[in-house]
């Protein structure tokens, strides 16, 4: 189903086509003044020496449009006011209700999308600085699945390099068992740092550990044993976390660092082959072309040390060869903080320069800002250490339980419990989802979990209220009317928000910035609440009330389907 503003768009690009004689853009975009407005006249005027005014004339005169608006007006310097017609909204509007896809189409041409996210670290426990990775990336995998993309999950899992003679050796010091149970506890902080703390204090497990990461590096079979119970407890500890945290990944989503391990010698012998491998103070690096420091001197990707160890370059390089070449993907999504684009970009660079990322694929450095405090300062606890994820799903379910409860006290305990969780982990969520991924946000309780706002609760009780509607009138909403018909302004207002959904979602899905998501689903609920005071819907006449009824329920879908795929649940009862 095409979008009112892209039918809009389309009529209007063959006028101005054919008034300019070359492709422009109209410039279609929601409007106070009318229901749309293009403003396209104004550039094309000054290409073409003419008035504004003049050529939106012309653009009016040949646009076919009059079974789609009841008034075309030019105002101002040149903008072409649209209102359109409530036959074409109402058409719309049914079209819409009979699908169960909201009319947002799956993709004719699907792309193959490895999505590389989370990421936590082997014997360190999730902590706050993940929430964003995971989150985000989750709901990237959610939106690029329904819409039919062929989705990767890639939890580039940090479970390899020189931590690991520490941690083995220090597994080694309490013995495998009283290890593993430790660690089965889930506290994996308390063991990295008792191993880090012998690594720094003792002189003799120091050596050790160096002459263990050599054991594991070359293969030695006590020690891969050794290192596979420390990765198989955190990623049991792991997937506790995402469970809690209601994500997609799975056991068969972790592609750790070490699972390049036998791919980084056939990198650098190809990068020599290609001849873009150079030799920088001992260590192997290539200069890809446009990046320079300070002095303004061509910057290393180092690819391989010079003691022969490889970095995170190398591994990187060795994921986009392989997901390009043995997966084939068209499109590889690195969701990781800002800091580091600079690095991303050059790995990018290489690989086009290698020809591993080549047309059709391409890669997209999905960046994230800090989660802060309310000093303005990196998030961390009363304690001063970093906040434990899941300390922090703890504590959002706790406090969401007491307001659930205070909300709606007649809920059962197993539907309060439900609720609860589906509030304390939306709105975990929705507070980093609906705040620009490229800027800081400060934590805060109180705001995320108000029913107040551009929160989760407010949208999550905002369809649990349209549900109500149905409950306390013993009716169910037609699904199968040829058209909605819309007369009020309030039912206009929210139609048209409606019919946004899917330019929306197209939008999203390209720029992977959520809370445009987020922000339109708020507009959507709140011209809701304005229609559902202005309009009565259970006390309207037979017909009236029918529709009235299809656009309530029109309205829940479309907030359940976006929560949705932003990876928040909506409860029916709140």
């Amino acid at each position: 189903m095409a979008t009112l503003e892209k039918l809009l768009h389309d009529r209007l690009a063959s006028a101005f086509d054919a008034v300019g004689g070359t492709p422009a853009m109209p410039g279609v975009r929601r409007s106070q003044h009318a229901d749309f407005q293009a403003d396209g006249a104004l550039a094309l005027a000054r290409a073409l020496g003419r008035k504004p005014r003049d050529v939106a004339a012309d653009v009016v005169r040949i646009a076919q449009l009059d079974d789609l608006c009841t008034s075309v007006e030019i105002s101002g310097p040149g903008f072409i006011n649209l209102t359109v017609s409530a036959d074409a909204i109402g058409a719309l509007l049914g079209a819409m209700s009979r699908d169960d896809r909201l009319g947002v189409r799956s993709v004719d041409e699907p792309d193959t999308v490895v999505i590389d996210y989370s990421a936590p670290n082997v014997a360190k426990e999730m902590h706050v600085g993940h929430l964003r990775s995971t989150v985000i990336g989750d709901a990237a995998v959610r939106l690029l699945d329904w819409l039919g993309h062929r989705v990767i999950r890639a939890n580039h899992l940090g479970d390899w390099g020189t931590p690991f003679g520490m941690l083995i050796e220090h597994l080694l010091d309490l013995g495998e068992s009283e290890a593993t149970h430790e660690l089965s506890l889930g506290d994996l902080n308390t063991f990295y740092k008792a191993a880090r703390v012998k690594f720094d204090a003792d002189d003799t497990f120091k050596e050790r550990s160096r002459q263990r990461v050599v054991a594991l590096q070359s293969g030695d079979k006590q020690t891969l044993r050794q290192w596979h119970l420390l990765v198989q407890a955190s990623e049991q500890y792991f997937m506790a976390v995402y469970e809690r945290l209601d994500v997609r990944l799975t056991e068969k989503d972790f592609f750790g660092e070490s699972f390049y391990n036998e791919m980084l010698h056939p990198v650098v012998d190809e990068l020599d082959r290609l001849g873009l491998l150079r030799t920088s103070e001992g260590a192997k690096v290539v200069f890809p072309a446009g990046f320079t420091n300070r002095e303004g001197e061509p910057l290393p990707l180092i690819v391989q040390k010079r003691d022969g160890g490889f970095g995170y370059g190398a591994t990187d390089l060795a994921a986009i060869r392989y997901r390009t070449q043995a997966l084939e993907a068209t499109r590889l999504l690195y969701v990781i903080g800002l800091p580091q684009r600079q690095h991303l970009e050059m790995v990018f660079e290489v690989g086009r320069e290698a020809s591993w990322l080549r047309s059709p694929a391409r890669a997209q450095h999905i960046g994230f800002g800090s989660v802060l405090g309310p000093d303005g300062k990196m998030f961390r606890s009363r304690g001063g250490d970093t906040v434990k994820l899941v300390d922090l799903i703890d504590e959002a379910v706790a406090r969401a339980a007491a307001l659930v409860e205070q909300k709606n006290p007649d809920l059962g305990e197993a539907e309060r419990t439900e609720v609860a969780r589906m509030v304390g982990i939306g709105a975990l969520k929705y507070a980093d989802l609906s705040n620009d991924r490229n800027k800081d946000y400060v934590f805060d309780w109180k705001r995320m979990l108000s029913f107040d706002g551009n929160t989760a609760p407010y949208l999550q009780y905002a369809r649990a209220r349209i549900l109500s509607i149905f409950r306390r009138g013993n009716v169910a909403p037609a699904k199968d009317l040829a058209a909605i018909r819309v007369s009020e302004h309030a039912e206009r207002a929210l139609a048209i928000e409606l019919l946004a959904f899917e330019g929306v979602i197209a939008d999203v899905a390209e720029s992977l910035e959520f809370h445009r998501l987020a922000t339109y689903l708020y507009g959507l609920a709140t011209t809701f609440t304005s229609f559902y005071e202005k309009c009565p819907v259970l006390r309207a006449e037979d017909g009236e009330r029918d529709n009235r009824l299809a656009l309530c329920d029109l309205t829940a879908r479309v907030l359940e389907r976006g929560l949705g795929l932003l990876g928040i649940g909506a409860p029916d009862r709140m």
